[in-house]
C-alpha cells in the first residue's frame, strides 16, 4: 500500500468541509459578489474532491499512482470572474459582518490547504504525485488570493476599483 494514503484521507475530508462551508455561505449572503465567489470556490473544491477520490481509489486498489488523472481544469481565472462580478455588483447589497468573518475563515482554510498540498508535493519523489499536489496547491493559492481580494473589495471598494481599473487621466 502506498504511504500517501493517510494524507488523502485528510485532504478528502478537508475538501468536503471547505465545499460545504462555501455552499452554506453562498446561500446565506445577500451580497452578489460574495455569493458568486463562494459558489465558484465551492465548485472548485468539489472538483478537487473528485480528483483526490479518483487518485485515492486507484492507489488503494492498485497500490500505484494513477498516470491518467488530468491536471487540466476549466480555463476561467477566478480573478477575472471576481472583476466581472464586481463591475456588475449591486452596491445596495452591502456585505455584513458575517460575510467578512466567513472570508476570514475561508482565507485560513485556503492558507492551510495551500501549505498542505505544497508540503505533500515536496515530500514525494514520484513525479506524478509532485505534479498533482503542486497543481492542487496552485489552485488553493488562487482561491486564497481571490478571497483576499474579495475581503478588500468588501472593506474598501473604492480602493479595490482604483487598483483593478487602472484609472488614468485623458487630456
Amino acid at each position: 500500500m502506498h504511504d500517501i494514503i493517510p494524507s488523502f484521507q485528510v485532504a478528502l475530508e478537508n475538501e468536503l468541509q471547505e465545499r460545504d462551508f462555501y455552499l452554506m455561505h453562498s446561500r446565506r449572503t445577500k451580497n452578489h459578489l460574495g455569493r458568486a465567489m463562494f459558489e465558484y470556490i465551492a465548485k472548485d473544491e468539489e472538483e478537487h474532491y473528485q480528483r483526490l477520490q479518483k487518485a485515492h481509489e486507484h492507489l488503494t486498489r492498485a497500490g500505484a499512482w494513477p498516470e491518467n488523472i488530468s491536471l487540466t481544469v476549466q480555463k476561467t481565472s477566478i480573478m477575472d470572474v471576481l472583476l466581472s462580478i464586481a463591475r456588475r455588483a449591486d452596491i445596495t447589497a452591502s456585505p455584513d459582518l458575517d460575510d467578512r468573518k466567513a472570508l476570514q475563515v475561508a482565507i485560513d482554510f485556503e492558507t492551510k490547504a495551500y501549505e498542505f498540498y505544497a508540503r505533500l508535493g515536496k515530500t514525494t519523489s514520484d513525479q506524478h504525485e509532485q505534479n498533482f499536489f503542486n497543481h492542487l496547491a496552485s489552485m488553493e493559492l488562487e482561491h486564497l488570493q481571490a478571497l483576499k481580494e474579495t475581503l478588500l473589495y468588501f472593506e474598501d471598494p473604492a480602493t479595490w476599483f482604483a487598483h483593478h481599473e487602472k484609472p488614468g487621466l485623458d487630456g
